[in-house]
């Protein structure tokens, strides 16, 4: 295992920055999520600290130790394509073995380790199949087994899911999880799946054109967005801005196009007659039943349901937003019903 810094990392393609100045340290045994939509670095930063790509400027150590300018094979990482990158030619047990035998490991340590991680990932007996004869969730796990088999400091994942379908996603991302948990390997995974960054990671890294927007675990993340970007890209929000019109110690009014709500705001510095942009989640806007602090009227525009619940559009005087309700709500587009927001639902953005 080994523990990942990146000091002010700098890459750039065509001298339009794909990473600007990004610095994060990984624990030992952490599992780190690069979180992000297409174009934002993240792949890059995965590809750096592979040794795929060298940085204009920065610096990679793993532990104490420099890495700028040690080549890939030396470095002792192993990628997770998402094309899993099989050999098509060659049976499980050689695509697994393949590593071992590069690193001219010993043919009794080399069927250990192997049979170790066929174990590992559920591929017991399917050692003489070919990836043809695979499904993409085998595939996947064989891609995981030729990685962990060589034992590396560093396991780097890149969008590994993405070509699996929905419920097979889930199953391989909880055993990703699992197998890291009980190997301890220091891993980055690479996505734009929220719901996957959120379910797997220790912490997550939130990533915009080059630059990194937050830094947490899945919960501080997803509760308290402190940019509209975070709160926008992860779950679903609704983005606002309104104007304080009262102040009471920690809570404000908050002047809206469709009334004025009341906002717990801790110890965010704003004074009556400030501009501020917040966010609250639609999960928080629900059938008023008495007891909330803040009432909105607003028209049903669409309703979804969703199994568990109703996913609903609304009106409230020109401000859409979005709002949950439970799936036994007889709610249709056209009525107009009443939502209640609790006042400590409420992030305030930078």
């Amino acid at each position: 295992m080994s523990r990942l810094i990146l000091r002010d990392l700098v890459k750039n393609f065509d001298n339009v920055a794909a990473v600007s100045h990004v610095s994060l340290e990984v624990e030992e045994g952490e599992f780190v999520t690069l979180l992000g939509p297409s174009g934002c670095g993240k792949t890059t930063t995965l590809r750096t600290i592979a040794g795929f790509y060298q940085p204009d400027q920065g610096e990679i150590y793993f532990n104490d130790r420099l890495m700028n300018n040690i080549p890939p094979a030396k470095r002792n990482t192993a990628m997770c394509f998402q094309s899993y990158a099989l050999f098509p030619h060659m049976n499980v047990w050689d695509n697994i073995a393949f590593g071992l035998k590069m690193r001219k490991i010993p043919q009794a340590e080399q069927k250990t380790r192997v049979d170790k991680a066929l174990e590992m990932m559920s591929l017991s007996g399917m050692e003489k199949r070919m990836p043809a004869q695979l499904s993409g969730g085998q595939q996947q796990r064989v891609a995981l087994a030729r990685a962990i088999v060589t034992q590396p400091d560093i396991l780097l994942f890149d969008e590994p899911l993405s070509n699996l379908d929905a419920k097979l996603r889930v199953q391989v991302r909880v055993e990703i999880k699992e197998m890291q948990k009980r190997l301890g390997i220091t891993s980055i995974y690479v996505t734009h799946d929220q719901d996957e960054a959120l379910a797997i990671s220790d912490r997550i890294v939130v990533m915009n054109q080059g630059h990194i927007e937050q830094v947490g675990d899945p919960q501080s993340i997803y509760l308290h967005p402190t940019t509209s970007f975070v709160a926008g890209f992860i779950g679903l929000a609704n983005i606002l801005s309104g104007r304080i019109v009262a102040r009471e110690g920690t809570r404000v009014q908050l002047e809206l196009p469709f009334g004025r709500l009341w906002a717990f705001v801790g110890d965010l510095r704003a004074a009556v007659g400030d501009t501020v942009k917040f966010s609250f989640r639609p999960e928080n806007v629900v059938q008023y039943r008495g007891g909330a602090a803040n009432r909105v009227e607003a028209t049903i525009l669409h309703a979804i349901f969703m199994g568990d619940a109703i996913d609903l559009f609304l009106d409230a005087e020109g401000t859409r937003l979005r709002a949950h309700a439970e799936s036994t709500a007889h709610l249709k587009p056209g009525d107009t019903a009443a939502f209640g927001i609790d006042e400590t639902a409420f992030q305030f953005l930078e």
